[in-house]
């Protein structure tokens, strides 16, 4: 028989432990992600995989909000987040700090997930987009690699947070 381990059984760490031992070789980038909902799902799956920060772009809302807030469950106060009206001029930023990015996208050339592996002496900048149009083709130029989920199913997609646990956990796993 199983037993459900309590709370105070996790042996999670504090927000500041946290921050202190998270890692900094790679953030996540949200290019225009309209839903708050998604927004809040991405802060807790950074949190559970331990990305330093979180840069949200354009459209995509910030904290404090409720809507966020709901998914994030206090994720927003343990993720570092950074607001930036465009996603290209961050772009620039990140690879002139030494970021390799990254955007989750389907293009002609992609990778698919399972053969992309992250380089241990590299930072990366992994770009997750829009529900609808994904990330922009004007942010894919600045991009060293396109990866792709292969999928089997007759949808085209993942929705957005989903698509961000499963590259996160394949890729830091």
């Amino acid at each position: 028989m199983f037993k459900k381990l309590k709370l105070d059984e996790l042996n999670r760490v504090d927000i500041e432990t946290f921050k202190r031992s998270n890692n900094n070789s790679v953030c996540v980038i949200l290019d225009e992600v309209r839903s708050m909902n998604n927004v809040g799902s991405i802060f807790r799956t950074c949190d559970g995989f331990g990305i330093d920060t979180l840069y949200l772009c354009g459209i995509t809302a910030t904290p404090p909000h409720r809507e966020i807030h709901k998914t994030a469950l206090g994720a927003e106060d343990s993720v570092n987040w950074h607001y930036h009206s465009s996603t290209e001029e961050l772009c620039k930023q990140l690879i002139s700090e030494g970021f390799t990015l990254l955007a989750v996208e389907q293009v002609a050339e992609s990778t698919p997930l399972g053969t992309f592996q992250l380089d241990p002496n590299k930072k990366y900048g992994i770009i997750f987009g829009n529900e609808v149009e994904g990330v922009n083709e004007n942010v894919l130029k600045y991009c060293e690699t396109c990866i792709e989920i292969p999928q089997f199913g007759t949808k085209h997609s993942f929705n957005v947070s989903v698509c961000a646990g499963i590259i996160l956990w394949e890729l830091l796993n």
